[in-house]
């Protein structure tokens, strides 16, 4: 099968059965093929994958979804004794696919460990079954990605973790010193390493001999103090030295622990960074009273981590009602289960979004609704509309209203009395009649006279058609 150039540009277009058969042609040139592996059809891509005549750049660039099917291609060793460099020409994505298959032989291990893109050499120094010397040879790569990733591998031999344990990058060295596998000699090394990062890595191991932790303790990076200082097998001295450390956030660390002093809730419901009392404010069983000191506080810091509890007492989510951020008040105004002291502060906050967001709560009650009904701002009004028992009152208070947007809502309500209904019937707004005329509950003596309503919206909606046009 042949295609002229103007074809070429048509294959993607083909249905999925021409364009498999053209793919699967046997002479299909690798024009042809090229222009398939195009098509929007996985199936035929995938033809165009295994297809011999495909040319080398093309299965680089189909290789990362169809991996399996570039290796099945039986015109692969023709192309490897034309070009021994063959993955050289494939994206750094299409090595990577290969490597991952579990078949990969090992002309594409090899290929990928002469890859020029780092990022397969790192995929391959990752990968399971390695060589002992292939792995010592991406051990001494240029890259550190590479090298770093060698120092993550399970069967590393010890020779080459020591290696590694001295090298020149710190992401390196961090990687080694979080191998369970590491030498006591080479732990007491990383210890002392120069690299803050690294000293944190050795904090977090749960093997951490205690005289590791005591050098640690001795130093002034603050990560590593507070990686330390989160430890629930620290020494109580050292635990009670980094409680006062001069870095927020090493003292902030300190409050993690399980168990701590009540003195140092006290010192640190006093402590000067926000930092410090957003720690406190996250710890379980803080007494309630202290919760509600820490929300009417002047941090914003500690209020919103106040905020993330689920177990906070009234008093405190009353002082959150009072909080001078929006977002903390609208939030606090849509939780659930609120005592009435607590709504009734909202009920006065000074944004209307709060009091909106208010309204249409279902735990309000009329009283509340009411007051609320003669809101000054008509989106807290029509959001009364919305309740769904604003109760009589509020509704004949809202039918009333001087805005029309307040009285249309207030004309669809399911609750509406029956005596509101002519009012808003003869209504000097049409959104009102319209809203009206649309109730399934009108009664014909008042829709008839709808059905004469100078607006055609009204009188096609009284008729219960839409209008027309």
């Amino acid at each position: 099968m042949t295609f002229s150039e103007p074809g070429l540009r048509t294959l993607t277009t083909l249905d999925v059965e021409a364009a498999l058969e053209a793919a699967g042609a046997p002479r299909a040139t690798a024009d042809t093929l090229a222009a398939l592996s195009g098509h929007p059809d996985a199936r035929v891509r995938a033809a165009v994958a295994r297809h011999p005549n495909t040319p080398v750049e093309v299965l680089g660039l189909l290789a990362p979804a169809f991996a399996a099917e570039v290796l099945e291609n039986p015109g692969l060793p023709l192309m490897r004794l034309a070009r021994p460099n063959l993955l050289g020409a494939f994206p750094a994505e299409g090595v990577t696919a290969l490597l991952a298959l579990p078949q990969a032989p090992g002309w594409v291990v090899d290929g990928a460990l002469r890859h020029e893109d780092f990022s397969v050499r790192t995929a391959l120094a990752a990968r399971p079954g390695l060589g002992e010397g292939r792995i010592q040879a991406l051990a001494q790569d240029a890259g550190w990605q590479v090298r770093e990733a060698v120092a993550r591998r399970p069967d590393l031999p010890e020779a080459l973790l020591r290696q590694l344990a001295g090298d020149d990058d710190y992401d390196v060295r961090r990687a080694v010193a979080a191998r369970p596998d590491l030498p006591g000699d080479v732990l007491r090394t990383l210890v002392e390493d120069a690299h803050g990062t690294v000293r944190a890595s050795v904090a977090r191991r749960l093997d951490l001999p205690l005289d590791c932790m005591l050098t640690l303790a001795q130093g002034d990076d603050p990560d590593v103090l507070a990686t330390l200082a989160r430890r629930v097998d620290l020494p109580r001295d050292v635990r009670e030295w980094l409680a006062v450390s001069e870095h927020p956030t090493v003292r902030a660390a300190a409050l993690q622990a399980w168990s701590v002093p009540a003195a140092w809730l006290a010192r640190a419901e006093h402590d000067a960074e926000d930092e410090v009392r957003a720690a406190l404010a996250r710890r379980p069983g803080v007494p309630p009273e202290l919760l509600a000191r820490l929300a009417g506080g002047d941090s914003e810091t500690v209020r919103r981590a106040v905020l993330e509890r689920n177990d906070l007492p009234e008093a405190a989510v009353l002082a959150l009602a009072r909080a001078p951020e929006q977002d903390i008040r609208l939030h606090v105004a849509s939780a659930e289960g609120l005592a009435p002291g607590v709504l009734d502060v909202l009920l006065a906050d000074p944004d209307a979004a709060v009091r909106t967001i208010l309204a249409v709560r279902p735990d309000l009650g009329p009283e509340r609704l009411w007051q609320l009904a003669a809101d000054p701002d008509p989106e807290v009004r029509r959001a009364v509309a919305y309740a769904e028992v604003p109760g009589e009152d509020a509704l004949a208070r809202l039918a009333a209203d001087p805005n029309p947007g307040v009285r249309r809502a207030a004309a669809r309500h399911p609750a509406l009395p029956t005596a509101l209904w002519p009012a808003l019937a003869a209504d000097p707004d049409e959104g009102v009649r319209l809203a009206v005329a649309g109730r399934a509950d009108l009664p014909e003596a008042l829709r008839g006279p709808l059905r004469q309503d100078p607006d055609p919206s009204v009188r096609a909606e009284a008729q219960g058609e839409p209008e027309s046009t």
